[in-house]
């Protein structure tokens, strides 16, 4: 028999994160918090990919 997969959460940890370099991924994040894309590209390399954190910087 095969040995079974095991599942590791990709979704959940990749939403969790923002891409900094993807088009979209930057403008969600600068529609969702009202700022421009260059603030959350800026954002992404002050404090990371966390969304959290970016959110944090951002003042959402």
């Amino acid at each position: 028999m095969a040995a079974a997969k095991k599942k590791t959460g990709g979704r959940k940890q990749d939403r969790a994160r923002v891409a900094g370099g993807q088009k979209y991924e930057v403008g969600y994040e600068a529609k969702k918090t009202g700022r421009s894309a260059a603030a959350v590209k800026k954002a992404v390399k002050k404090v990371g990919n966390s969304r959290k954190k970016v959110e944090k910087r951002l003042g959402s």
